[in-house]
């Protein structure tokens, strides 16, 4: 009774909720939230840099996230910069003297705080001219505005930033009257007229005071209570948001460090001092206010201006509204009345067969449908990443935010758990579940940011070389059995593999390396091909015919190992040869090759052990030693439950491992060799019994036939700022916003998998002569957008 109530769930569950309905509801919550955006931006005023300056919040306890931006962690040599030929002045008093000793260690981390209290403070780097002074003003008073006055009348150097404010001392010694309230409203009344002034050639922050703990302060300082800084800090924002009433005011209100004090006062050694963590706050959010437009670091959203779209970006716009100007002209004229094929195979990838071409031909209106479906989902990645619409935040990393999602998903999982077709090892169900479930894992590990666990790191870089090691399972596979060589199958691969990642290095400005996965897995499927391809072709009908053959096989897989020892030894010999143009332009990364070199080599032997695997495994096969029924063990009692045991056995002692490695850098010097042994005591253990070939989780295989788009996609609409961040659509509910990302992110990975193929059958026809000539032309937009890019070229910043 139990499992028809099962059964019957599932089935109503996706009789109501079919993918096309998903993808409507998508596109729906797309536009609202597109337009909500907008209108909020309208309506609500602030741009990034006012939410940076103004609100904020604590992922754990001392990690500051800024409202709807990403903050930069600002490094020496990057204040230097920024800074250079530049005089910063802070104005105030021991609060604000705090505030420029954080400011100053940014630029200057060894540097002491060994000044003397109630006197200027001077601080200079010589070799890039940076300056930066304390001046000791207390009080918002004539000697502030006096010191201001000279600022703007008389021919003295002038500082490029102004950071003051002052309060506690005018409350201190005037025991917060009233009266000393009033004159403070009008001396920084006086003050504000002289800051406009100076904003006019240097930029301009007023400090809002932050709270003190009442409890722990001096007696000497008793009178300073919050109800009084909070008096102080509304006549502030009153004298300042008037002159923006006005006439628009340019002086900007430092209230982050405000809030962050909020939540960390208690911490204060004497209730009116705050501690170095939260000060540091103050000082970082200054630093990205000034810094941020002239760096333009990826993970560093707030305040940020983004780039005019480029001459390439243009002319995809162009492609996508001149298809569907196209497509409009044919629905006028009375031509769009083919039906759409169905695609026998919509979901392969690398591994897999490629769909064969529609009996029929289908003409001009099937890829003109589907290339305005891309440019209506290209546009929306370029909304998300390369557009000020949608907020960013980074990422936090908690062992909840990765294992709770994680506990999830396999639930589901098993939940959606179905008979599978054929109980043959690694078959076609199962395998799309294995990618399946490792591309949640992967997606869970890098929204999360769970790389900073580094027994996470280390069993996720398992599940990449996993992916490795199918490719060249999958690809052997093929080659051995079916002995296609033929340019038909390698365009088909190449196009699906490619497809989406060559769009988004045009729409999205990105080099070909930036999206890694795809060179890698397109280099070792070359690889494969040219291996297998060269005389002497050897395939399992030549291989029955004489056991020597496997002999030369192996002498192939031994010559591709001595080909992967040459380049793994010798970095220089790898980069020079990879360095040369035009195959730079493919494998540089920030001007280097130095990203691709650490790719491959970290997985340099997976793709080899994978072929090695399924020789193994066909050969056992077509010799009957393998037990493959419906329920019975891949091997004899004993051997299966040696393995298995000794498959349980890997499994324990590498995460006890993994646990207690020191560094990724030490870690990943063993995972080349030692990553094999996972995989195989995985495959062992989802294959040897013969009910666990049977069974698959139809959820997990269903995202493992989207496996490629999806971690492509998430580049861009999932995470945010190049996968530095988080795209935030729902702002201020972290748990709705990611479940709302998430659905839009992988109905958009579907769709992309749909016209990847339907562009597939169109692009690339089975007759070798229109293949050629297709290829041909291709080889000369590629070569002229090598030459654009090689002329237009540009560092990835932060990628």
């Amino acid at each position: 009774m139990a499992v028809l109530a099962y059964s019957l769930g599932k089935r109503e569950i996706n009789h109501h909720f079919t993918i096309r309905n998903a993808k409507l509801i998508s596109a729906a919550l797309v536009v609202l939230l597109v337009v909500f955006h907008i209108a909020s931006r309208y309506y609500g005023g602030g741009d990034s840099c006012e939410r940076l300056l103004s609100r904020g919040r604590y992922l754990g306890e001392n990690v500051w996230q800024p409202y709807g931006c990403m903050m930069h962690k600002y490094r020496s040599t990057e204040t230097k910069t920024c800074l250079s030929e530049k005089r910063v002045a802070f104005l105030g008093d021991s609060r604000i003297r705090q505030l420029f000793y954080s400011f100053i260690k940014i630029i200057d981390p060894g540097q002491a705080e060994d000044g003397n209290k109630h006197e200027d403070i001077s601080f200079e780097v010589e070799s890039s001219s940076v300056n930066v002074d304390f001046l000791w003003y207390p009080e918002a008073n004539n000697s502030m505005k006096e010191r201001l006055t000279s600022w703007t009348n008389e021919d003295l150097p002038k500082p490029d930033v102004v950071i003051l404010g002052a309060a506690t001392w005018s409350i201190k010694f005037h025991s917060g009257s009233s009266e000393t309230l009033d004159q403070y409203k009008v001396n920084l009344t006086a003050i504000a007229v002289h800051l406009e002034k100076l904003a006019d050639h240097a930029e301009v922050y007023w400090v809002l005071q932050e709270p003190v703990n009442e409890e722990v302060l001096s007696e000497s300082r008793k009178m300073i209570t919050n109800q009084q800084v909070d008096l102080y800090n509304e006549a502030a924002v009153d004298v300042f948001n008037k002159n923006k009433r006005s006439g628009g005011s340019r002086v900007k209100l430092l209230a982050a460090s405000r809030q962050a004090a909020m939540q960390t006062v208690a911490q204060s050694d004497d209730g009116l001092h705050l501690p170095e963590a939260t000060r540091n706050v103050g000082a970082m959010v200054l630093m990205n206010s000034l810094c941020n437009k002239l760096l333009r670091p990826i993970d560093g959203s707030c305040c940020q201006t983004f780039a005019a779209p480029n001459l390439l970006q243009k002319l995809s716009a162009l492609i996508f509204v001149g298809s569907a100007a196209a497509l409009l002209v044919f629905h006028v004229l009375g031509r769009n009345r083919q039906r759409r094929p169905v695609p026998p195979d919509v979901e392969s990838l690398e591994e897999k067969k490629p769909a064969t071409a529609a009996a029929a031909p289908l003409g001009l209106t099937a890829p003109l449908q589907a290339l305005c479906r891309m440019g209506v989902i290209m546009s929306y990645f370029y909304l998300c990443d390369r557009a000020d619409v949608f907020m960013k935040e980074q990422k936090f990393y908690t062992h909840s935010t990765f294992f709770i999602p994680l506990i999830y998903i396999f639930v589901l999982g098993v939940f959606y758990s179905e008979n599978t077709k054929e109980t043959k090892l690694l078959n076609r169900e199962q395998t799309d579940e294995w990618k399946g479930w490792m591309q949640l894992v992967i997606l869970i590990y890098h929204v999360s940011g769970a790389s900073a666990f580094l027994p996470v790191y280390m069993h996720v870089r398992v599940l990449v070389a996993a992916y490795l090691f199918q490719t060249g399972y999958g690809h052997f596979s093929f080659f051995w059995l079916k002995g296609d060589f033929g340019l038909y199958r390698v365009c088909q691969v190449l196009f699906r593999l490619n497809f989406l990642v060559l769009v988004l290095c045009l729409v999205m400005d990105r080099p070909y390396q930036f999206y890694y996965f795809v060179p890698l897995v397109t280099f070792w499927f070359v690889v494969i091909y040219a291996l297998l391809a060269v005389w002497p072709q050897i395939l399992q009908k030549k291989a029955n015919s004489s056991g020597l053959w496997h002999f030369g096989v192996l002498a192939k897989l031994l010559s591709l190992l001595l080909f992967i020892c040459l380049f793994a030894f010798s970095q220089g010999f790898f980069e020079r040869v990879f360095s040369v143009w035009p195959i730079s332009a493919l494998f540089e990364l920030n001007g280097s090759v130095h990203e691709w070199w650490f790719r491959w080599k970290l997985d340099r032997f997976a793709v080899i052990h994978g072929m090695l695997f399924a020789l193994l495994y066909l050969v056992l096969q077509k010799r009957q030693v393998l037990s493959e029924g419906k329920g019975e063990a891949l091997f004899s009692a004993k051997i299966s439950n040696l393995l298995l045991f000794l498959s349980v056995v890997s499994f324990i002692t590498y995460s006890i491992w993994a646990s207690s490695c020191k560094t990724k850098t030490e870690c990943n010097e063993m995972h080349p060799y030692i990553s094999v042994v996972q995989i195989l005591a995985f495959i062992l253990i989802r294959n040897i019994p013969g009910y666990a070939r049977s069974i698959y989780s139809s959820f997990f295989a269903w995202f493992g036939k989207i496996s490629l788009e999806l971690f492509i996609c998430q580049y861009h609409i999932w995470l945010a700022a190049d996968t530095k961040g988080i795209l935030v659509l729902i702002p201020g509910n972290p748990s709705l916003n990611i479940m709302v990302s998430t659905f839009i992110f992988v109905c958009v990975a579907h769709e992309i998998s749909l016209i990847t193929n339907d562009l597939a059958q169109v692009v690339i026809p089975k007759d070798n002569m229109a293949l050629l000539k297709r290829l041909g032309a291709v080889g000369l937009l590629a070569a002229l957008w090598l030459l654009l890019a090689r002329g237009n070229s540009h560092p990835t910043t932060g990628a």
